[in-house]
């Protein structure tokens, strides 16, 4: 975290993954939770706001699964917008933004397995076919004593 607004022209969001601070817009407003009075007159619940082509070393699919797991917190302009609002400081709550943001580049970057589509076992296969042919017995039986009367 030490990093996180040092000299360096960008910020480390995942392995490999970073982003310009430049690209990082941030907004301040009041905001409620804990501080009592303070939190009437001081601005300390942040907003940032990033574009997905402005985050580097994402894939392509990565940035794609990016935005659906970001889902209802992309704007109009296609920008990821994340909230918080739980610390008293701007400070804090700019870092627990940017943690919100590496957690999902984290989510994003993880390449999901593919279902493989498994064949039924032949005693699956056999015992689906013994009990279709058991209820099949059951109707005939019926269609049989119904014809008595």
């Amino acid at each position: 975290m030490s990093e996180l607004f040092s000299n360096l022209p960008g910020i480390t969001l995942g392995p490999g993954v970073w982003v310009d601070k430049s690209h990082l817009q941030f907004g301040f407003s009041r905001s409620g939770g804990p501080g009592g009075q303070n939190v009437n007159k001081v601005n300390s619940k942040t907003e940032v706001r990033v574009h997905p082509a402005d985050l580097h070393g994402l894939s392509t699919r990565a940035r794609a699964r990016l935005l659906t797991l970001a889902g209802r917190r992309i704007d109009g302009d296609g920008r990821i917008v994340l909230v918080s609002g739980s610390a008293r400081t701007q400070e804090a709550n700019r870092r627990a933004c940017v943690e919100k943001l590496r957690e999902l580049i984290e989510q994003a970057l993880v390449e999901p397995i593919a279902r493989r589509q498994s064949r039924p076992t032949a005693g699956s296969k056999r015992r689906r076919i013994e009990k279709k042919k058991a209820r099949g017995k059951i109707k005939q039986q019926r269609r049989e004593a119904q014809m008595d009367w």
